[in-house]
């Protein structure tokens, strides 16, 4: 790659990180016009990388295209936010239990300083800080579980499942549950993983709407 390239290449994942992060933590909200011309405007760039990073976010399941040069932030429903705790709750069950299983030395490190930077953050009443944290933690742990296919499809679903992680409200509480979590798997309690894993997915509530919990069994634990 010649070093124009690469420099190309590095604006269009810079862009593409700092939508991603907008949209993530609520500064683009749902429904939001996307349009090339002024995020390029906006971010000092040409409308090329613009256009490549609303095409990567496409893909990812955050934005949705429109016709010609602009596109929007997804909406999501509760029929799509059903579908992707459905596939998350096998996913992440399967992810906890191989962690708790393969963990490593070092993947414990790196799980225990996720979590403690989650904590930190709760404390200190960040609550971005925080759910960014708690959404790491769990792809920390899918990276430890020693598994590249589902490592593989984890970074399909990345995205959406990182804005589901991020709209939890009570930062607090998901900390006190991670910290359980890191337990079980620190001391390869492969049972233990499991059980928490499925309360936690259960305990938390999200902000755009709480009714999620109650009209979805696995979430609302019966």
């Amino acid at each position: 790659m010649t070093e124009v390239a690469a420099a190309f290449e590095s604006e269009v994942e810079r862009v593409t990180h700092t939508l991603r992060d907008e949209i993530l933590d609520g500064v683009r909200a749902p429904g939001s016009r996307l349009v090339e011309r002024e995020l390029a405007a906006d971010l000092g760039v040409s409308r090329i990388p613009v256009r490549d990073a609303l095409k990567a976010l496409v893909a990812e399941g955050l934005v949705t295209p429109r016709p010609r040069s602009w596109a929007v932030v997804r909406e999501f429903t509760p029929a799509d936010v059903a579908d992707l705790n459905e596939v998350r709750s096998a996913l992440e069950v399967l992810t906890f239990r191989l962690a708790a299983n393969r963990r490593s030395r070092d993947g414990l490190q790196r799980l225990r300083a996720v979590l403690d930077e989650e904590i930190e953050a709760s404390r200190r009443g960040d609550v971005v800080a925080a759910r960014h944290a708690a959404a790491d933690f769990h792809e920390v742990v899918t990276s430890i579980a020693g598994n590249d296919l589902l490592f593989e499809i984890d970074g399909l679903l990345r995205s959406r499942i990182r804005w589901l992680l991020v709209q939890h409200e009570d930062t607090g509480q998901v900390a006190v549950e991670h910290e359980a979590l890191y337990e079980a798997i620190a001391q390869r309690d492969i049972a233990r993983a499991s059980t928490l894993i499925l309360a936690h997915m259960g305990n938390i509530r999200y902000l755009d709407d709480p009714t999620w919990r109650d009209e979805d069994p696995q979430l609302s634990g019966s």
